[in-house]
């Protein structure tokens, strides 16, 4: 079983990176075979609507034509059994750079024909997979329940019809900066978040390993 792990995140060894690197160990543990890719390390686009994924006979089955550095992951996204999408949260919107590459990794699978068995969309997918995606955000747990967190849930809902399910993991209030005074953010107590990761974050990262180990069973 192949699993792929995509840091949405333009920080490696913080929290996103690390919640991602608990989910790989617990596929590992599971029996699956994972690699995590740095999408900050890649020069692409989003999608720029050649429309090539639609024309009649098209030969992408279901990935994105377009020729760049995220082509070779959609490629291997395509094989894989299972994906777990990491990114912090801005504006109330994952990265640009997650954004872009949901949107490439959706659209080639999606044609706009119904499929009268269905009554839904046709769909050129390769494999069904399982996926994750892993959220991670200085708003807190109140404030997503309080409505923060719906366009995480669309996006992992859209995620979740095109490639075959997806559950959401959130990291909420977390620690932001190794050393608070050297920035502007008098509005947080450094004491109180320095608390919150000591105890809550422990509690994500086992979170994430029981994602990853679960999405591979």
């Amino acid at each position: 079983m192949k699993v792929i792990l995509i840091n949405g995140s333009p920080r490696k060894n913080w929290n996103t990176h690390k919640l991602l690197m608990e989910a790989e160990r617990g596929a590992k543990e599971a029996g699956a075979e994972t690699e995590i890719i740095h999408l900050f390390d890649l020069k692409y686009t989003d999608c720029i609507s050649c429309f090539a994924c639609k024309v009649r006979g098209n030969k992408t089955d279901g990935v994105c034509a377009v020729r760049d550095e995220l082509k070779p992951v959609l490629e291997k996204i395509a094989g894989a059994d299972a994906v777990i999408i990491g990114s912090p949260i801005y504006y109330g919107n994952l990265t640009g750079q997650a954004l872009s590459f949901i949107n490439r990794l959706l659209f080639p699978v999606m044609h706009y024909e119904i499929d009268l068995q269905t009554g839904k969309p046709e769909k050129i997918l390769q494999k069904e997979k399982k996926c994750g995606l892993i959220a991670t955000m200085n708003a807190s747990e109140e404030y997503v329940q309080n409505g923060y967190g719906k366009t995480m849930e669309s996006i992992a809902g859209s995620i979740g019809m095109v490639l075959g399910s997806c559950e959401i993991l959130y990291s909420c209030d977390t620690y932001q900066f190794k050393d608070y005074s050297k920035y502007y953010a008098g509005m947080w107590d450094e004491n109180k978040k320095a608390e919150h990761r000591e105890q809550q974050f422990p509690v994500d990262m086992k979170n994430a390993y029981e994602l990853g180990k679960r999405l591979v069973m």
